[in-house]
């Protein structure tokens, strides 16, 4: 009682401390790193970063495999490493190697952002700041510098840059007109910017008694003063800034905007450190929010939307509601079966008991509480009971032998000690396979192993010391009621019928054995091969994330006009009252963020991606999908759309796909790599439930190839610097070519200065053959010496290595992954002999889908060979494990019919709650046959061994069973936040044990009796005084 009452108290401390979480840390071996630099095309980027960091990354250890996208203005790496690699150290590796390249880049590179991903990487929620008086830029400086700075006071919180604003600039606007009227170049507007406005360290005097720090004003000290920066030197009738441009303190180029509910804002992504509990990061944070909101404007206000956390916290309240819910019907199971209200309570009370110990173990282990530790402690509900209601039945059976309460309750438990040590083994034993996964099915599997490995072993303890001491103090003696002889008979009737239909199948044993086995295996394959496959169930969320892309360069003004039409077509499928939250990002992130692609990736000014919150909507989420299709399709066809992963697990079991089918078509041959592409695109739209069926790159992005005739050019005095200057600083800004700070002295920033024209002056080729070239000079203008052609360039170069690939990407419409990426596996087989040098590959979830059900086959074809070499151990008899392995197919069988029925498919949860069905019916099998042997060797007779152990044994097993099946009907309703994700999970143990109890209770007897039959009674023991031995030696 004692251990009892210390279980509960560091139990309850256990579970007030414990971190909650989503997922378990997944550990994942891939490292990310993100390299801008503004302007290049992606052309440049994967000829200067990209395939340079291909070859410097190829020394680290322990790397797998180098991916990278090269878009405008950004190159991102992705690493994956081989399991077991020590990420702490690649990580530092990646880190120094990168610092090495940087001396191989062109001038001005920064270094790179390096982050490594895991569960932990990913967004659980966005602040989001919205005003209808202030600009998005002016939003955008105040989460960058208000609300950011704030985050040191959350332990573990982490955030992004800001998304859909820019970064506050100084913006030089040159005239074109004021600059042909001057004879000035854009380039001598930058020169005399970076004379008049530069920093250097102040000196100091030496004066009297004092140290003068000696300040000067050669940084401009406000804004309106650099319009009186002249332009010329010497005495001249000078020119000033203000002459020939206009300064504004404004922001940089935008290339990208943040819509919430179709209104411009910007908001900011929310994640945790990796050893932080997600519920503890957003409670702290929204408890903080109040705080943040006061340092705000008035005008602004900040919320907090797409809460992830919320998930994981009614994840727990209808997991413990399960719980609950199972240990209640476990207690009416026992009363109703042993018509023992006090027995009942034992039973109930070892559950709380035998949870919270388990939770104090998997912290001390280091896991957290989430779906995967929560799902194993309440499976491991129904299966507390076995241990303690097989005690309790074994007690009842003992005082119905006239013995005393003290007597009963010491014969009972030494009986059962070692056949229930086996059962816990067996069980146990299903769960080693966890121990040696890898990868996701690894990170899985093993907390939710961990809880009901540690739950199981309490409870076998409690069931031998606290089982009994409550027993002897709250239960009665052999003087049963009426009532209850009442109950008992009518079990003894049912066990009649029972032994009746016994005693007519074991006449047939050999017969009904055959086509058992045979009929059952046969069954168990058909429905292998019929049941659909995923790795995780399917969640029909009221949340869901949409990409769009408008033709290939269109202007980001323009996409976000369609943008907003497709909020429109959302808003009018759904209803404006079932519109929780829209977040939208359409077009690019700014240079500087290079980290914000990590996070969401966009390709180019032509995407949007939105996010979208639902409420009180019940619909089915694939047919709202469809329609939405549909309705983007007709009214907006323009657009190609795709809908992406949301849901965090999806997000992380996906690992970087967007949608659960890709196909990698790689080659060194570009053009056979987009004709494959295309002619899968085709051959994949002809499947019907395949939808946004598209290649993910952009290869015919419009461009204006500007041809330099470099003889001309040296004949009229100008050379490449000259143009690249003029022509960078005309089309975007001097920030590429001469970076310039400016101190907001008040507040201590530095911002950038970059000299422009408008983009809104910049409208035609016409424009741009005017931008002058020489100084003081109405002629030479770009016109002179180039040739401006139209044509069409690569929009995003992807590459493996530095083999570059095509990505063909579809989501699925009502129909399962597996089925799926058969049917695509069929197309890419279909397409014949490839060119040489050229590869298909399917990637993604699909590869994830293999890996998972490859490992959890083979996992549980070791933990049943676990198993038997145990029970072999044990019984002495290869034979008698066989025999009890036979109880294997049907549980298969059960399991998966339930499944189909219930139109779940086979998948993590799934395979994980039929793996604990063989565990548990194995467990029933061991009851069976270890007092069916005892019998068989006291009496000889393996046919009468079989018949009255079936009779004993027939309460005991049928309050297991009938026990886990009650307390999985919570679980396989699948109601509440995380219903829909174990719901399969407690489907497989209902079906796999309703019919392995059939077989364990009816057939296995059967095989016993007819394999045992002529098996000798003599001990296998080799020592010569063991007088059950054939080897006993009794001349001693």
């Amino acid at each position: 009682m004692v251990l009892v009452a210390t279980l509960f108290f560091f139990g309850i401390r256990a579970v007030n401390n414990a971190k909650i979480d989503i997922l378990p840390q997944m550990n994942l071996p891939v490292i990310y790193l993100a390299h801008p630099f503004g302007g290049y095309t992606p052309d440049q980027m994967e000829a200067y970063f990209g395939k340079k960091y291909v070859g410097i990354f190829i020394m680290v250890n322990g790397v797998k495999s180098i991916e990278s996208k090269n878009i405008q203005g950004l190159t991102l790496m992705k690493l994956t490493f081989y399991e077991g690699t020590d990420m702490a150290q690649a990580a530092a590796e990646v880190s120094a190697f990168s610092n090495r390249m940087q001396v191989a880049f062109p001038p001005g590179s920064s270094p790179p952002f390096i982050v490594r991903f895991d569960a932990s990487s990913l967004p659980v929620g966005q602040l989001v700041l919205s005003s209808n008086t202030k600009s998005n830029n002016e939003l955008q400086e105040l989460a960058n510098t208000t609300v950011r700075s704030s985050f040191t006071a959350i332990p573990g919180l982490l955030s992004s840059p800001p998304f859909g604003g820019s970064p506050r600039t100084i913006e030089i606007n040159v005239h074109p007109d004021q600059l042909r009227a001057h004879s000035l170049t854009i380039d001598q507007v930058v020169e005399a910017i970076q004379i008049n406005n530069r920093t250097s360290p102040p000196g100091g005097a030496r004066i009297g008694r004092y140290n003068y720090i000696t300040p000067t004003n050669n940084t401009v000290r406000a804004v309106k003063d650099f319009e009186t920066i002249p332009l010329f030197k010497g005495n001249v009738n000078n020119l000033t800034i203000g002459d020939i441009a206009t300064v504004k303190d404004g922001a940089d180029l935008v290339q990208g905007y943040a819509l919430v509910n179709g209104n411009r804002s910007v908001y900011l992504s929310v994640a945790k450190s990796a050893d932080a509990s997600t519920w503890d990061v957003v409670k702290q944070l929204k408890a903080n929010l109040p705080r943040i909101q006061s340092m705000l404007p008035a005008d602004v206000e900040l919320t907090y939307e797409f809460d992830q956390s919320v998930y994981v916290m009614n994840s727990v309240e209808s997991l413990l509601t399960e719980g609950v819910i199972g240990a209640i019907l476990t207690g009416l199971m026992v009363i109703l079966f042993l018509g023992d209200r006090r027995a009942a309570l034992i039973v109930i009370l070892t559950i709380p008991t035998s949870v919270i110990s388990s939770v104090i173990f998997l912290q001390l282990f280091g896991q957290t509480i989430n779906l995967m530790t929560l799902s194993g402690l309440a499976l491991s509900i129904g299966i507390l009971v076995d241990e303690s209601t097989v005690t309790i039945e074994n007690i009842h059976q003992h005082l119905d032998m006239g013995k005393s309460k003290a007597r009963a309750i010491w014969d009972a438990c030494k009986e059962i000690a070692l056949p229930k040590l086996l059962i816990l083994m067996s069980i146990l034993a299903v769960f080693v396979p966890a121990l040696t996964m890898d990868g996701i099915p690894g990170a899985l599997f093993l907390p939710m192993s961990l809880a009901i490995g540690f739950a199981m072993i309490t409870s076998f303890l409690l069931s031998q010391t606290f089982v009994p001491v409550m027993a002897n103090w709250i239960m009665k003696g052999n003087d049963h009621t009426k009532e209850e002889d009442h109950k008992v008979s009518r079990f003894d009737k049912f066990r009649n019928k029972f032994m009746n239909l016994q005693e007519r199948l074991l006449s047939k044993r050999r017969l009904v054995s055959v086509s058992y086995l045979i009929g059952i295996s046969l069954l168990a394959v058909l429905a292998i091969n019929i049941i659909g496959r995923d790795v995780f169930p399917k969640v029909n969320s009221s949340q869901f994330q949409l990409r769009v892309r408008a033709p290939e360069g269109t202007r980001m003004e323009q996409t976000e006009k369609l943008s907003l039409r497709v909020l429109d077509e959302i808003e009018g499928l759904a209803g404006k009252e079932h519109i929780g939250i829209t977040s939208a990002m359409v077009g690019m992130h700014p240079a500087q963020y290079s980290v914000s692609p990590i996070y969401l990736f966009m390709a180019g000014s032509h995407e949007a991606v939105y996010q979208v919150s639902l409420k009180d909507l019940h619909t089915d989420m694939d047919d709202f999908k469809d329609e939405l299709r549909k309705r983007i399709n007709k009214n907006i066809p323009e657009l190609k759309l795709s809908f992406e992963p949301i849901e965090l697990t999806d997000r992380i079991l996906s690992q970087g796909s967007t949608t659960p089918i890709e196909i990698r078509v790689s080659g060194a041959n570009k053009a056979n790599n987009a004709t494959y592409a295309k002619r899968l695109v085709d051959s994949l739209s002809t499947i019907p439930y395949l939808r946004d069926v598209q290649i993910a790159q952009s290869f015919s992005y419009p461009a204006l190839n500007i041809d330099i005739d470099r003889t001309k050019a040296a004949q009229l005095g100008v050379d490449m610097n000259d143009i690249s200057r003029s022509l960078v600083a005309s089309t975007s800004s001097s920030r590429y070519t001469a970076q310039n700070m400016w101190v907001d002295e008040p507040f201590g920033q530095t911002y950038n200065v970059q000299v422009q024209i408008p983009t809104n002056q910049m409208k035609s080729i016409d424009d741009i053959i005017q931008i002058p070239l020489l100084n003081n000079a109405t002629r030479p203008i770009l016109g002179d010496v180039v040739q401006i052609t139209n044509t069409t360039t690569n929009g995003e170069n992807d590459n493996i290595g530095t083999m570059p690939f095509l990505s063909v990407t579809a989501n699925i419409d009502h129909n399962d992954l597996g089925t799926a990426s058969k049917a695509v596996q069929q197309v890419i087989d279909n397409l014949g002999e490839l060119p040489r040098g050229l590869f298909i590959d399917q990637v993604g979830l699909g590869t994830v889908l293999e890996e998972t059900l490859s490992s959890l086959e083979g996992g549980l074809f070791v933990a049943v060979v676990v198993i038997f070499l145990m029970l072999a151990a044990n019984f002495q008899s290869f034979k008698v494990s066989l025999t009890i392995l036979t109880a294997i197919p049907a549980v298969v069988l059960g399991s998966l019919l339930l499944l189909l029925l219930t139109g779940s498919t086979l998948n993590l949860q799934s395979y994980m709650g039929i793996i604990m069905s063989v565990g548990v019916s194995i467990a029933n099998a061991v009851l069976l046959i270890t007092n069916a042997e005892h019998i068989r060797l006291e009496t000889g007779n393996a046919l009468e061994a079989a018949k009255k152990a079936a009779s004993l044994r027939l309460r005991p097993i049928m309050m297991t069973t009938v026990a886990m099946v009650v307390g999985m009907l919570p679980m396989a309703i699948g109601h509440g936040e995380s219903g829909e994700q174990v719901a399969p999970l407690g489907r497989a143990v209902i079906g796999g044990l309703l019919f392995s109890t059939f077989a364990v209770l009816v057939i296995l007897p059967l095989i016993y009796a007819w394999i045992q039959n002529r098996t000798s009674t003599q001990s296998v023991s080799l020592h010569p005084d063991d007088e059950h031995s054939k080897y006993f030696d009794n001349a001693k």
